[in-house]
């Protein structure tokens, strides 16, 4: 049954039609983006309702504020369940170990995560900028030959030390400190750069450029309006120009909805 009906004879009418019909689960963890503050006093019936009808979840929690700050992390509140953050998340065979409040981390991004790993060579040596726990990190370690990823979050850093370990990944090194400062001390250049950072990747374009050759392949995330995919494809082909490199648009891939009319897409790319 899904939570909605069930709460249908234990919400008023108004409360029943402001109800959400999606909530995101990480690990044993369900999460509600936008619990309306009229559904307040009925919080911790939503929950136990929920926990009681997906054995699987044991701790439901609301938003109370979105994702900010220099790490993008979001403040949650536990309105059900056992009084804990932490979770594993497993993912394409991967087990992920994370606290959902102290790091950022999207499950919706399961299947592109799957899709870059299938793209990596056995013989590549991939960088991946801000790594986060470690989700692009460990699956493109099982098939490329090495991987560097860096990470700024403290957090996000120690669970991706975990998560490596969980995976039994050997030939992956993480890093934790600031993209602009910590590419230069690398003195590597990389068959494939990852950058998972839609609202801001565009301002790292340089640093991913400084650590390419030709024949590196780029993925960049960004947001696009309207599915308007031109301006994005201008913006990277000046930038590349701008430091003197030139570069091909392989694919663009629509990988969700960040909010209405505005999209969250991957551009592929090539080093010329």
């Amino acid at each position: 049954m899904r939570l909605k009906d069930y709460l249908k004879n234990r919400l008023t009418k108004k409360e029943f039609d402001i109800f959400p019909t999606s909530f995101d689960i990480v690990g044993d963890i369900a999460i509600f983006a936008d619990l309306p503050k009229e559904l307040n006093r009925k919080e911790k019936l939503i929950g136990n309702s929920l926990i009681k009808l997906n054995k699987n979840i044991k701790v439901v929690c609301k938003k109370i504020k979105k994702y900010s700050g220099k790490f993008r992390t979001s403040k949650l509140k536990i309105i059900a369940g056992e009084k804990r953050k932490e979770t594993i998340y497993i993912e394409n065979g991967c087990r992920f170990m994370l606290d959902v409040e102290k790091v950022y981390f999207s499950s919706r991004l399961g299947n592109e995560r799957k899709r870059i790993a299938n793209l990596v060579k056995p013989n590549e040596n991939v960088l991946v900028m801000f790594s986060g726990c470690g989700p692009y990190t460990v699956q493109i370690a099982k098939k490329a030959k090495k991987v560097t990823a860096i990470e700024a979050n403290p957090a996000a850093h120690k669970y991706a030390l975990i998560n490596l370990k969980l995976n039994k990944i050997k030939n992956a090194v993480v890093l934790n400190g600031d993209v602009k400062k910590m590419i230069p001390r690398l003195k590597e250049k990389f068959d494939r750069i990852v950058m998972p950072l839609p609202k801001t990747s565009m301002e790292y374009i340089k640093d991913a450029l400084s650590a390419s050759k030709k024949g590196t392949i780029i993925h960049i995330y960004a947001f696009s309006k309207d599915n308007n995919y031109e301006g994005v494809k201008k913006t990277i082909i000046s930038e590349c120009k701008q430091y003197g490199k030139r570069c091909r648009i392989i694919k663009i891939v629509k990988t969700g909805e960040y909010s209405p009319r505005v999209s969250r897409v991957c551009i592929d790319f090539a080093i010329q």
